[in-house]
């Protein structure tokens, strides 16, 4: 007898992990009123304008520019805590919501101060689901990987800022998030503690492939972390809008040695690359 033929089934589609299209945000609404009519204007703002981005999965992008440029707003709009006005964004091909596998890190931690550590990390595991047994062994791998090891009894207010932060991004990495938006997270940290956490971060998302998006007005940090870079600007008040991408090209296998990296010749050129870039961004004519 013939043997019948076995169908082959197609490999299906891999979907990018974030896709922006066109994307617009404007704040306010439109001005009501004798004033506002007589003006002939409207309150809105236009933060962003016309911004496409696509994140391919386990990439780690950094967005770089000035203060107002609207770094933060994109940061948002991929969070789901910003509506688009006009365009469209997709996570992992549906709208953007806060959850669902996307772990945040803001600028300042933002703990429950009434939690202690060890609390601050069970809640976050909790929203994801993880039954309440295992909550202990996952706080405390949790800490192992931010080099927090022992500390989950302590109150947040005891910690520094630094421990704070690393706190902050353990919960972060809690349900262990395929994507992870980070917003200028190290700013307000000694410059030591930024090293150490910035190669925690560096080491993290290269051992579980996790996408990132971190935003940052450094030229070093952004090459030092990046696998590309997006470089923003907002020039004489026009709406933020992406100029210019650097793709990086730098060894990301964990255990680099961060120092030996700074000092190689392709981290000045691509540093000296992406200064000169920033600054003629930042006087482009509107």
């Amino acid at each position: 007898m013939p043997q019948a033929e076995t169908a082959v089934a197609e490999p299906k589609a891999v979907l990018p992990e974030v896709v922006l299209d066109e994307v617009t945000v404007r704040y306010g609404r439109a001005g009501t009123g004798t004033l506002a009519a007589r003006r002939g204007t409207q309150a809105l703002t236009t933060a962003v304008e016309g911004v496409s981005l696509t994140l391919a999965d386990g990439g780690f992008t950094v967005l770089v520019g000035p203060s107002g440029c609207g770094k933060t707003t994109l940061l948002r709009v991929v969070a789901g805590f910003e509506p688009v006005s006009e365009g469209s964004a997709l996570v992992r091909g549906s709208a953007p919501a806060p959850g669902g596998g996307t772990g945040i890190v803001f600028q300042q931690p933002r703990l429950f101060p009434w939690r202690t550590v060890g609390g601050n990390l069970s809640f976050a595991l909790a929203r994801h689901g993880v039954p309440r047994a295992q909550r202990p062994s996952e706080v405390a791998e949790l800490l192992a990987r931010v080099g927090l090891t022992g500390m989950g009894r302590r109150r947040t207010w005891e910690l520094s800022g630094g421990q704070q932060q690393r706190v902050a991004i353990a919960r972060a990495l809690a349900g262990e998030p395929r994507l992870l938006l980070m917003d200028e997270p190290f700013a307000a940290l000694d410059a030591l503690t930024r090293e150490r956490l910035q190669e925690e971060v560096r080491t993290l998302a290269a051992s579980s492939g996790t996408t990132v998006l971190f935003v940052t007005h450094s030229a070093e940090e952004a090459v030092l972390l990046g696998t590309r870079v997006l470089v923003m600007a907002a020039p004489a008040g026009t709406p933020g809008r992406i100029v210019a991408e650097l793709p990086v090209d730098l060894p990301r296998t964990p255990g680099t040695d961060p120092a030996a990296l700074r000092a190689t010749p392709e981290f000045a050129r691509l540093r000296g690359e992406l200064t000169t870039t920033m600054r003629e961004a930042a006087a482009l004519p509107s």
